[in-house]
């Protein structure tokens, strides 16, 4: 039952993502992290946050603006580091306080329109970068800090929409290279990474037909009830510590 309900959390994040652009770890991280719990549920998630970025750049590659997303990826690629620390020294139920309010901040920070004013230029791609590459290896949530930037630096969404596929590529990439694979069962894994496969397939077949509105509200919809239950469970957990012990 458990992989079954991964198996199709995974396909119903690789669509939105395919339709949408963005969302991936979004729609996961909620349902993967009440599986898994935060440590394995996270790794996972990014694991398959790589597959569906490397399955989806090839079909964005003529669109890519390469000299805004080195701006965006080697200050990530400093802070990474730091999100591995945080998510190893954290007791589990202050990781899923931190990974809930990651969520529910990625859900709110496109409401932000300072965040995104102060995101503009080359010190705001600095900025934001370098907050993607800590979120992404902390909780896999790299998408709304690369999107305020692009919001405050007025970025045409369809360049923005295949740059960040190559940017996912590499904060996911050293995500998996600094948290290595999940422990699941192999076969396990290997069936997570076949439907995500098939869900971007799906979703880029599905993409002239669904709206991007209605996908967007799958996903928030999606997003929003896993934040919430991840926050609930880290205070019901935080709570039982102390009699616990």
């Amino acid at each position: 039952m458990t992989l079954l309900l991964a198996g199709l959390a995974a396909f119903t994040a690789a669509v939105i993502q395919r339709i949408t652009g963005l969302g991936f770890v979004l729609v996961l991280i909620g349902p993967f992290v009440l599986l898994y719990g935060p440590t394995e549920g996270v790794t996972a998630a990014i694991l398959l946050a790589l597959v569906a970025a490397v399955v989806a750049v090839p079909l964005v590659w003529r669109e890519v603006d390469w000299r805004r997303s080195v701006w965006l990826i080697w200050p990530g690629l400093l802070t990474a580091p730091l999100g591995i620390l945080v998510s190893q020294v954290l007791p589990e139920p202050a990781l899923l306080l931190l990974i809930g309010a990651m969520a529910v901040f990625a859900l709110t920070a496109g409401f932000l329109p300072a965040l995104a004013g102060a995101l503009r230029g080359r010190s705001g791609a600095v900025a934001a970068g370098a907050a993607g590459g800590f979120m992404q290896t902390a909780s896999g949530l790299s998408g709304p800090a690369l999107a305020a930037h692009a919001v405050g630096d007025r970025w045409p969404q369809r360049s923005f929409t295949a740059s960040v596929q190559v940017i996912f590529v590499v904060f996911s990439g050293i995500g998996v290279l600094l948290r290595g694979l999940p422990d699941l069962a192999p076969a396990d894994t290997g069936i997570l990474v076949g439907v995500t496969v098939l869900g971007i397939v799906a979703g880029t077949l599905a993409a002239h037909r669904v709206p991007a509105t209605m996908a967007r509200r799958a996903m928030l919809a999606i997003a929003w009830a896993g934040a919430v239950v991840v926050l609930v469970r880290g205070v019901i957990a935080l709570a039982a510590g102390p009699l616990a012990s």
